[in-house]
């Protein structure tokens, strides 16, 4: 790998650190970086899973102050969301991706849809559901597995559920929601270092990026209006699903 490429790299990593941490898109930049120094999308697929773990890491070191007194919840979702990761994995690696690719810009638009409607959907799951824990625990498991096979958004979608289950700080929440992506990114990436052509010298670069703008992430959530930034991470994932849904239609 050139200079300019391990630039590249290095550079995308930060920014998808910096979005992962704080909007759940990550893979806004990681992705299409893989993709430009040629990659098939597959091996950009699993290699940018592998690398995003970095993410998780360095946004929970960033998020100490958020995370205080979540540890019970947390555990929970972790292995839901693991759970889901490696089902997705396991998709990833016994069917072609093709059709999924075609079904990924819809999921990350409806994610993106589901957080410009908290509000309402928060006061609707109020008054209809006395016990949102079944709803809740099956919306994690199948985004762990969305983010276990593609991974692109798996985190605005991750927001978008943890954002309508419970009522908190936006900081909070995106700190728990880093937390439970990345268990599915975690349990992936396994599976994918011993079956999938990972490329490790990219992933490498890309991570050590990753992992110094995700710990800069949580202190740009403290630091920014809610909702605003809530409104921005919608219509961010809903820019990415179109991007997505144009390249997928031009490989049919």
């Amino acid at each position: 790998m050139d200079p300019a490429s391990t630039a590249l790299l290095a550079l995308a990593g930060v920014a998808s650190g910096l979005a992962g941490s704080i909007a759940g898109l990550a893979s806004l930049f990681s992705y299409p970086a893989l993709l430009a120094l040629g990659m098939p999308p597959i091996v950009a697929n699993v290699t940018n899973t592998v690398a995003l773990f970095s993410t998780t890491v360095g946004a929970a070191a960033g998020s100490r102050a958020e995370l205080k007194g979540q540890r019970r919840r947390v555990i929970k979702l972790v292995v839901l969301a693991a759970a889901g990761g490696s089902l997705g994995a396991l998709l990833l690696l016994s069917t072609p991706s093709s059709t999924f690719e075609l079904v990924v810009p819809w999921l990350i638009a409806l994610g993106s849809v589901l957080l410009l409607a908290r509000d309402p959907l928060r006061r609707l799951a109020d008054s209809r559901a006395a016990s949102p824990a079944l709803p809740l625990a099956g919306a994690v498991v199948v985004v762990g597995l969305y983010g276990g096979f593609f991974g692109a958004a798996a985190g605005v979608l991750m927001l978008a559920v943890l954002s309508v289950s419970v009522t908190e700080p936006l900081p909070v929440t995106n700190a728990v929601k880093n937390l439970a992506t990345g268990a599915a990114n975690a349990t992936a990436g396994v599976a994918y270092a011993f079956f999938a052509p990972v490329n490790w010298l990219a992933a490498g670069v890309l991570a050590v990026g990753c992992l110094a703008g995700s710990w800069l992430g949580p202190m740009v959530v403290r630091r920014l209006p809610e909702k605003p930034l809530r409104i921005a991470i919608a219509l961010a994932g809903l820019g990415l699903a179109v991007h997505l849904w144009l390249s997928a239609t031009q490989l049919v």
